[in-house]
C-alpha cells in the first residue's frame, strides 16, 4: 500500500511561489507515475502535473505550463512541485497521486491509485 503525505501549502499573494513536497512509501511496482492534481473552488479536478519515474518523463497542464515544475528524488520517495508566478486561479487543495504505470496511460485524476489527503493553497 502506498502512502503519500504532503506538505508546503499555504497562503501567497499573486506572482509569489511556493513548492509543495510529498513524501511517499510502501511501493510495490518498479514504475510509478507520480503526480499533483488540484480541485479549486466549484472547480473540477484537474491534472497539473506528473513525471514517470522510470524515465522522468513529464507532463504539464497548459494551465501551469512554464510556471510549475515537477521533480522527483533519486529514489522516488521525495515528490515536488515548484510553483512560481501564481495566480488567484490557482488556489485550491493539491493532491499529491501515484499510480504503477506510465504517465502516458494516466489521464485523469481518477487513474491514479492512491492520493494523499491534500495541502491547501490559497493565492490572494
Amino acid at each position: 500500500q502506498v502512502q503519500l503525505v504532503e506538505s508546503g501549502g499555504g497562503l501567497v499573494q499573486a506572482g509569489g511561489s511556493l513548492r509543495l513536497a510529498c513524501a511517499a512509501s510502501g511501493y510495490t511496482s518498479s514504475r510509478y507515475c507520480m503526480g499533483w492534481f488540484r480541485q479549486g473552488p466549484g472547480k473540477e479536478r484537474e491534472v497539473v502535473a506528473k513525471i514517470t519515474s522510470s524515465d522522468r518523463s513529464t507532463f504539464y497542464a497548459d494551465s501551469v505550463k512554464g510556471r510549475f515544475t515537477i521533480s522527483l528524488d533519486n529514489n522516488a520517495n521525495n515528490l515536488y512541485l515548484q510553483m512560481n508566478a501564481l495566480k488567484p486561479e490557482d488556489t485550491g487543495m493539491y493532491y499529491c497521486a501515484a499510480e504503477p504505470n506510465w504517465c502516458w496511460k494516466v489521464g485523469s485524476p481518477a487513474d491514479f491509485r492512491y492520493s494523499g489527503q491534500g495541502t491547501q493553497v490559497t493565492v490572494s
